[in-house]
Order: structure tokens, then C-alpha cells, then sequence
């Protein structure tokens, strides 16, 4: 109903961040554990930091100290507004704002409510809990089960695609990632410390993935859910995987139950995604450590996986999540997942090819002959980016053995991980920012080959490392060929536009803090609480390049902050962004940004920004989103924006009895996380 979303502005007081709640169930308490990337590689956040100096972000007598770079949370009521300090003055912008960002921006506010801008309107268009499939039923959070959940839409829902289907006008193929589950949030009376046989089996059903086909109403940019098409499908926990690959077969993937190693059951924490050029989708599996228990190796350590007993408990039910009785089980997950979603009784895919680690997600582009090439973000701090370069050749048409040999395509080529070059003097970095005498910064790089999988085999490009070895504990080849550390890479994605690839750098506070590693030539600035944004041009932009240009596009914060930087443009005409994730692209080529956890006061949103002409860095916010919730999944069409509503509620001290939000459905009723759709009122397309 309009009047539970309000369109409104609002300075309520609010702290910044995640809560405790999040990083439980989220990613176990993955940043008040010892970092889990103990080399001494260099440290991207300041290199970054460094290009924002040397293009005249900051004057040349500005000196950032450490505090002003990590920057600090402010209540609401001093949250910025769409107003800055100094502006860079580079661009001297003129006329509308960029076409398809012509919309007044959404000040920053702490309403408990998807907040839109004037002149824009929007549904719920499925919630945790609806039935999609033939025979489930209603959703009852009294009486659910996980046979009924395994028909229901998954929780927590991240990464959306939507897929057109061709038959059936105004209606389109919604596929959605359901990330984790936050068990005290879903059932009343919830014990952590001993949870039920059901409370788990239905956390198993409620992950993994959904599809839904979803049919628009005619004069508006409203969807609904049409229940028990054929199309409609569940994977889950339980659900069979086959592995493909260099890595499928292997020994280290072997376990009890499959003996073969290419049969997995279930795929966790699938964050961001991507769509493929031949129709499929995947999914990156991120924080699946937290789901296992009882490990002593070094290799499991460095994915952060724990010693003692996980926070689900899981391995009580199934011997599977405990390390000490299956070794294995935990290296078949952390990898891209691919889906058929038009072929309902398909075989999801696990691609070990893509490598192991906490994939964020996967974006592909075609190379100028039709290979593939998948980005994909690796999201933990001092972590590594990467590519995947195919040798096998997309084929058009939607035949059978098309289809399968599509399905093959990232199962054979090379794997890369970036590394970052600066040239600055060390001398003069010296952890606070302060401008290098040269004035002005750009930057390269290369991708550093890893492992190439053929038709025939594999062969490791790592001294002392298998090709198997490489595939499965993909981290430990990063850290052994000197790949760049990153601030949380998150979502990769390559502007369809220009081939500019854009990396979306969540945080890391944890810079030049204790023991960890302190400003060098490559990382001139201590602390990143923020965020940035890297472009990145592949030489010639060319996709099978392996070599690259990159510059920085935004620095995220407090546009009064001089740490801060949006392309060069104004800072005065910008609004405040903090902790981008996920990212998407516009049919005008602007950039859209989801956040995760902003550090500013106010509640995470979606923002637009312009990636060329003399408007490029205007950025302007679209939504915000519920409290406790975070913003995920953009999907960005003509007359028609999709955000996912991630964990609405997630705030400390809330409970299923005690819910501390109460989107969607108002007052005292559980919080759902749900897919949200909004339109322009007037039916013209979004920004223009």
C-alpha cells in the first residue's frame, strides 16, 4: 500500500552500519576475525587514494589526516545533504543533468520505508514466504516448514535478473539469489545455541536460488508473481549441483557421499551475479566459511573458516558441515554457480574453472571472436580481483546441443588476478594523503595468469602449485604471484557501453590499524571507511587483454570531506554515498550503485551516476531503503527500477517476537525481505 511506502524525507537520529546481527549471520563475523590474507602483498585502498591526490582532489597544501580519511558516523540530523565543500573544477558542467539521472535526488534519511523520489511510485513485488511453486502453501510463520519452504520464495534475497520470455508479452523470468538466513529474525522462541532439526531444514530450503515468472501491469511499472508457472523452480541447500571443470574429479573434491566428486548437493550464500550472452545466469557463492565447523587446516584458515562449532549449528544435522568428519565438503563450495533458468529440470552447474574464493559475483563480456570473459570480486579485505578468459567460442540459436555447448563455456581457459601498479615515490607517501609532488596520477596494471584449463587438461601457472590446487584454494595462488590487495572487492562489472570496467571497494577500516599493513607506494592512505569506486580500461579494450589502465572514479563519503571524490565533479551538486556493492548500468551507459552498511546516518540506498560527458561523477541517490535492511540486486530498464530489500530489520536486539522494523507489512508482523519495483508516476521512462 502507498501509505507503508511513503515517499519522504526525513533527519531522524540513526548510527551508521551494520549491527552485530549482520555480521553474525551475514558473513560470521568475518571482520572481528584476524584478517584472513597475512602476505605482504600491496594494498590497493591506498593506491586509489593516491590517484585522488595526483588529479587534484585535494589542494596541494590539503593534508588528510588519518581520522578525516577513515571518517566518522553522524546522527541523521547532521547526515549530509546534497551539498559538498571545494569542487575539484575540472568539470564545468552544464545544462540538465545527465539523461536518465533527471530525477530529484532522494535526501539521505532514516525512514523505515523504501523512500522514492517525487513523481515516482512502486509494489512489493514478492516477499520471503510466497509460493511459487505447484501445491506450496501460504506463507503461515506459525506453522512453517521446510517442505513448504522449498516452494516458497528463498530469504534475504540478493543478486535479481530479469529474463524476457518470448510468448508471453508483459511478462518477464525473475531470478533471484537468497543469500543467508537470519534464524532469530524467522522463528519465534529461537535458541542459537540449539537450534531445531526443522528450524534448520527449513533454513536449508529458504537459501539458494528462486525463479518466477512476473507479468507488469499495463499502465504502471507494478509486478506480481504468477504462481505455479512452469517455469517457476527452487534450488536450495539440498538441491544437486554437478561440478565442472578443471577441479571436477579431483581428489581434494571427493567425499563420502560422492565419491566421483562431481555431484554436490546445495549452493550457500550466493551474493551477486551476473547474465550471461547465451541466456543463462550465475551466481558467485561468497560467505560460505561460516557454514562450517570443526576445522585445524592452514589452507581453511585462509577462507576464514573456523575451528569450533558454526553459528547455525549445522553440522548437528548433517556431518556434511563438519569439517573433521568430511574434509572435502568445504572445497566444493565458493565457486560461480550457473542456472538454466528456461530449462526447469536442468542440472545447476558449479564452475570450478571461474576458481575458489568468497565470489561476490560474475559479469561476462564477449571477447571481439565470442569467448567469454567473467569478472568476479573476491569480498574480504586485502583480497584479490579477478578474470576468467574462455577459449571455447559462443554459438547462437537455442537448439539442444547449442544450449550444452554454451553451458561448457566456462569450463575451459585461463584464470587471472590483478595486480596494481602506482608511481609515486615512497617518500612521499606517508599514510595521510598528503598530495604527491607530481600533481597528477595514472595507473596500470596486469593480469597475472594463475591456471589454464583445456579439453585435455590443466596446467597451474604457479611454482609449487597443481592446477587443481590452483582451482580449488584460489587465494593461496593469489597471494603466492603478488596479486594486489583490495578493500573488499565486490561487484565487477563491464559498462556494455564503453568496455570500461567498473570495481565496486566496499571498506577496509582495518588499514594501518595494529599489525596490519601501513602506507607504502602502492597505499598512501591510511583507513578507508567508505569506500571507492576503480575504472578500469583493458588495453586496446580489448576483453583477452592482459594488460590494463585505471583511474579513479569516486571515492566515497561526505562530499564536505576532502578525501572525497566523484570524477571531478562539482561536490556542491552531489549526493553523500557510502560502502558501494553491487553495481548495475542504465540503457545510457550511467552507473548505478547499491550500498551495504553506509557510514553517513542514513539508511542504505541506490545511486546514479554519470560515467561520461561534462556530467560525468554527477551523482545523485534514486531510494533508501528500510531500517536494517540493505540495498541489493539493481536492475535498472527503461521504465522500471528493481532493487532487492535485504534483511529488513536486522538491527541489534530484534527478534521474531520483537521484529525492529515493520516493512513491509506494517506494525508488529515479521519482517519479510523482499523484491521492490518502482516507476515513474506520469509512465515515461526512469530519468528523463
Amino acid at each position: 500500500m502507498r501509505n507503508l511506502l511513503p515517499i519522504i524525507r526525513t533527519n531522524d537520529s540513526h548510527q551508521g552500519g551494520r549491527s552485530a546481527l549482520t555480521c553474525r549471520f551475514r558473513c560470521g563475523d568475518a571482520c572481528f576475525h584476524e584478517v584472513p590474507n597475512t602476505t605482504a602483498n600491496p594494498y590497493v585502498g591506498d593506491v586509489i587514494a593516491g590517484a585522488m591526490s595526483r588529479r587534484g582532489v585535494m589542494r596541494a597544501a590539503a593534508v588528510v589526516t588519518a581520522a578525516a580519511a577513515a571518517g566518522t558516523a553522524v546522527s541523521a540530523a547532521a547526515a549530509p545533504q546534497a551539498r559538498a565543500a571545494v569542487a575539484d573544477g575540472r568539470h564545468k558542467p552544464s545544462g540538465k543533468a545527465a539523461r536518465g539521472l533527471r530525477f530529484a535526488p532522494v535526501a539521505p534519511n532514516t525512514h523505515d520505508a523504501v523512500t522514492v523520489p517525487d513523481g515516482y511510485d512502486q509494489n512489493v513485488v514478492i516477499r520471503w514466504g510466497e509460493p511459487i511453486l505447484r501445491g506450496a502453501p501460504a506463507f503461515d510463520p506459525e506453522k512453517q516448514t521446510a517442505k513448504a519452504q522449498a516452494g516458497q520464495f528463498g530469504y534475504n534475497c540478493d543478486f535479481l535478473a530479469l529474463l524476457p520470455l518470448p510468448g508471453e508479452p508483459g511478462r518477464q523470468l525473475l531470478v533471484a539469489n537468497h543469500e543467508y538466513t537470519d534464524e532469530i529474525l524467522m522463528f519465534r522462541g529461537y535458541d542459537a545455541a540449539n537450534p531445531t532439526k526443522e528450524q534448520v531444514e527449513i533454513a536449508w530450503a529458504a537459501h539458494g536460488l528462486s525463479a518466477v515468472v512476473v507479468e507488469g501491469e499495463r499502465r504502471t511499472g507494478k509486478l506480481t508473481p504468477v504462481t505455479r508457472h512452469p517455469l517457476n523452480r527452487r534450488v536450495t541447500a539440498t538441491t544437486e549441483f554437478r561440478i565442472t571443470g578443471p577441479a571436477a574429479g579431483s581428489d581434494l573434491l571427493k567425499t563420502s557421499a560422492d565419491p566421483t566428486g562431481t555431484k554436490a548437493l546445495g549452493t550457500l550464500n550466493n551474493c551477486a551475479g551476473g547474465v550471461t550472452p547465451w541466456g543463462t545466469t550465475l551466481h558467485g557463492e561468497e560467505n560460505f566459511n561460516q557454514y562450517f565447523a570443526n576445522s585445524s587446516r592452514a589452507t581453511d584458515k585462509r577462507y576464514g573458516i573456523g575451528t569450533g562449532a558454526s553459528e547455525r549449528k549445522w553440522e548437528r544435522f548433517d556431518k556434511r558441515f563438519d569439517v573433521a568428519q568430511e574434509p572435502n565438503e568445504v572445497h566444493r563450495f565458493g565457486y560461480v554457480v550457473e542456472l538454466d533458468p528456461y530449462d526447469p529440470d536442468s542440472t545447476p552447474r558449479k564452475h570450478t574453472a571461474l576458481g575458489r574464493f568468497k565470489h561476490e559475483g560474475a559479469t561476462v563480456r564477449l571477447t571481439e571472436d565470442g569467448r567469454p570473459v567473467v569478472y568476479s570480486g573476491d569480498d574480504e579485505r586485502f583480497d584479490y580481483f579477478y578474470k576468467f578468459v574462455g577459449t571455447k567460442r559462443m554459438k547462437k540459436g537455442n537448439s539442444r546441443a547449442v544450449r550444452e555447448h554454451n553451458l561448457s563455456l566456462l569450463d575451459e581457459g585461463t584464470l587471472y588476478v590483478a595486480k596494481l601498479t602506482g608511481d609515486s615515490p615512497a617518500i612521499e607517501i606517508d599514510g595521510t594523503g598528503k598530495l604527491p609532488s607530481d600533481g597528477e596520477f595514472d595507473g596500470g596494471g596486469e593480469w597475472i595468469p594463475l591456471a589454464t584449463a583445456t579439453a585435455d587438461g590443466a596446467v597451474s601457472h604457479v611454482e609449487g602449485m597443481t592446477a587443481e590446487e590452483v582451482f580449488v584454494f584460489t587465494r593461496l595462488a593469489g597471494d603466492k604471484v603478488g596479486a594486489t590487495k583490495m578493500d573488499r572487492p565486490e561487484d565487477v562489472e563491464p559498462n556494455p557501453h564503453t568496455g570500461k570496467v567498473y570495481v565496486a571497494l566496499t571498506n577496509n577500516s582495518n588499514r594501518g590499524v595494529g599489525t596490519n599493513a601501513k602506507a607504502d607506494e602502492a597505499n598512501p592512505r591510511n583507513a578507508n571507511k567508505h569506500g571507492h569506486v576503480l575504472e578500469l580500461t583493458e588495453r586496446w579494450n580489448r576483453a583477452d587483454s592482459t594488460k590494463f589502465a585505471w583511474t579513479l572514479f569516486l571515492v566515497a563519503g561526505d562530499p564536505n570531506d576532502p578525501a572525497t571524490y566523484f570524477a571531478g565533479f562539482p561536490k556542491d551538486d552531489v549526493s553523500p554515498i557510502s560502502c558501494p556493492d553491487n553495481v548495475a548500468f542504465d540503457a545510457y551507459g550511467n552507473l548505478w550503485i547499491s550500498t551495504d552498511g553506509a557510514q553517513l546516518g542514513s539508511h542504505d540506498g541506490l545511486f546514479g551516476v554519470a560515467t561520461r560527458g561534462d556530467r560525468r561523477g554527477e551523482l545523485k541517490q534514486f531510494l533508501t531503503v528500510p531500517k536494517g535492511a540493505e540495498t541489493c540486486g539493481p536492475i535498472v530498464q527503461d521504465r522500471r527500477v528493481l532493487v532487492a530489500v535485504q534483511h529488513p530489520g536486522e538491527l541489534d536486539g530484534a527478534t521474531a517476537e520483537k521484529p525492529l522494523s515493520a516493512w513491509p507489512d506494517g506494525p508488529g508482523r515479521i519482517n519479510r525481505p523482499a523484491v521492490v519495483a518502482v516507476w515513474r508516476e506520469d509512465g515515461c521512462d526512469i530519468g528523463v
